[in-house]
Order: C-alpha cells, then sequence, then structure tokens
C-alpha cells in the first residue's frame, strides 16, 4: 500500500534487502544470545557472592589452617567487590594469610597494595608489620647477602615512625635489633676473613664499621679485640692500646678484653687511650649490648 501511494514498484531485488534487512537483527540478537550461553554461569554465580560470605569463609579457612584456600577467598571478595568495606579488610587479611603460608612475595605485594589505597585507616600499621615480617622470615645466615636484613630494618623502623604508638612497635624494635646484628654479623666474617688473608687494612674497615655504625650490637666486643690485633699486626701501637682501653672500659669481664690485655703485655705495653682517635670518640656510643 505504501510503496503504490508514492508510485514505486518493488523489485524481486529490494524485496530480498527488505527481508535481509529484518531477518539481520534477529540474527544479531540470537547471536548474542548464544554468545551468552557460552559464558560459564558458575562465574556469575561466584561473582555475585555476597562479600560478607566470602569474607567470612576466608576466616574460616584460615583459622582452619587452610591458608591457601583463605587466600583465594579474601582475594575474591577483593576482585568482585572493589573498594568496599569488605575488600579493604580482605586485603590486609589475604596479606597474613599469605605470610603464614610462606608466600613472603604475595604478601609484601598485597600489603603495599593496602598502603598505596588505605595509607590513613587503623589497619595500616599492621600492613606495614606484615611486609616487615615477610622480609624478617627471609633472612638468611651471615655468609650469606644480607638484602632482607636491610629490608626488615627500613620496613620496621618506617612502622616505629609512623606509627609510633602502633601495638607492632614493640617486636619492630626487636626485629630492627636482630636485623641490625646480622649486619654487623656479616661485616665481621668478612673482616675476619680480611685479617686471617693479613690483609690488615681491609680488616680495620669492617672492624671499625662495626664499633661506628653497630655500636648496640654483641659483635662490638669481639671487634674491638680485633682492632686490637689488627693495629697490633700494623705496629700502630696507640690505636691498638686504644682499642683495647676501650673494650676493658666497656667490657671489663670479657674474654676478648684479657686476650687484647695479653697481646699487649707481650711487647711490654697495656691498655691505653686515646682521646683523639676515632676508637675512644665511637666507644661513647657503645650500650655494652
Amino acid at each position: 500500500m505504501f510503496f503504490s501511494r508514492v508510485g514505486q514498484s518493488v523489485t524481486p531485488r529490494r524485496r530480498v534487502l527488505l527481508a535481509l534487512s529484518v531477518v539481520a537483527p534477529a540474527l544479531v540478537l540470537s547471536a548474542c544470545m548464544s554468545s551468552e550461553k557460552d559464558v560459564n554461569l558458575a562465574t556469575y554465580v561466584d561473582q555475585t557472592e555476597p562479600a560478607d560470605v566470602l569474607y567470612n569463609q576466608g576466616l574460616a579457612n584460615m583459622n582452619a589452617g587452610r591458608l591457601d584456600e583463605a587466600s583465594k577467598k579474601f582475594d575474591a571478595v577483593d576482585r568482585q567487590h572493589p573498594y568496599s568495606e569488605f575488600a579493604r579488610k580482605s586485603m590486609v587479611m589475604g596479606a597474613f594469610a599469605d605470610y603464614r603460608a610462606g608466600n613472603y612475595d604475595e604478601a609484601i605485594g598485597t600489603a603495599k597494595r593496602y598502603l598505596t589505597l588505605y595509607p590513613s585507616t587503623d589497619d595500616a600499621a599492621y600492613a606495614q608489620y606484615i611486609i616487615g615480617l615477610s622480609y624478617y622470615r627471609q633472612i638468611k645466615d651471615v655468609t650469606q647477602d644480607q638484602k632482607e636484613a636491610r629490608q626488615t630494618i627500613q620496613t620496621m623502623q618506617e612502622l616505629v615512625t609512623r606509627w609510633p604508638d602502633s601495638e607492632y612497635v614493640g617486636d619492630a624494635k626487636d626485629k630492627i635489633r636482630f636485623a641490625n646484628d646480622q649486619l654487623a654479623g656479616k661485616e665481621m666474617q668478612v673482616g675476619r676473613y680480611y685479617l686471617e688473608r693479613r690483609e690488615y687494612i681491609a680488616a680495620v674497615k669492617r672492624f671499625r664499621t662495626v664499633v661506628e655504625s653497630y655500636s648496640n650490637t654483641r659483635h662490638v666486643e669481639e671487634a674491638l679485640a680485633r682492632l686490637t690485633e689488627s693495629y697490633y699486626a700494623m705496629g700502630l701501637t696507640s690505636e691498638a692500646q686504644t682499642a683495647a682501653a676501650v673494650l676493658g672500659h666497656n667490657y671489663p669481664d670479657s674474654s676478648w678484653y684479657k686476650d687484647s690485655y695479653k697481646l699487649l703485655q707481650s711487647n711490654g705495653l697495656e691498655p691505653r687511650e686515646n682521646a683523639g682517635s676515632w676508637i675512644s670518640k665511637a666507644g661513647k656510643l657503645i650500650t655494652g649490648a
């Protein structure tokens, strides 16, 4: 009717085109529906699972010791309900679950992400603490590189500085002391190596680092004795006497002091402090740890 009124006739070719114009949208709609059928419906159900349910499942798994499962649940909350309160809580709990499972790199990564997104929340100090603990657990013996010890000190010191009233500060300071002791132990290990090879200047450099930079560690006592030995071997008797004097002042009952005293006496010398020596100045910082 319409075409006849406007004076147009419908050719066979136009009929085909018109038919296709009607069928094409139907085909597109059918394809979309087919595509939707191919989607894993379980994924949709999983994505719509309530945040509180996932979070509580994570807690239950963690309490049961199923740490990997707990981590997956906490990750699901963060993925399915981003920026929600449960996602925030799940992020820090997921970091803790990874730490407990020994997945330290994952724990560090998640905790750092938490601090980037939520630097001012109550759990920020806890996230920082998890990072420090993850580095601490990876500290190696003094014969190996002490990168993790340095990272522990840096991370835990930031915790102490930024959150001085945090409940984690006490343990953070303990971890810092341990890590410092490891670094001092590494210096001593290298210093002894040089001393045995009679490379006295290199040895002195290492022992001096311990006295000046790690004055509150248990290695200072031996470091002063080794300085006495090294300087004595080099013929720098004044420095040797000063090192022994500082050692005796801080550790009068030490076996290291007795050995140093005996070494000096073998050449008719005795401990005597030179106030102008770097050893005397550094000795004032020694706490006798």
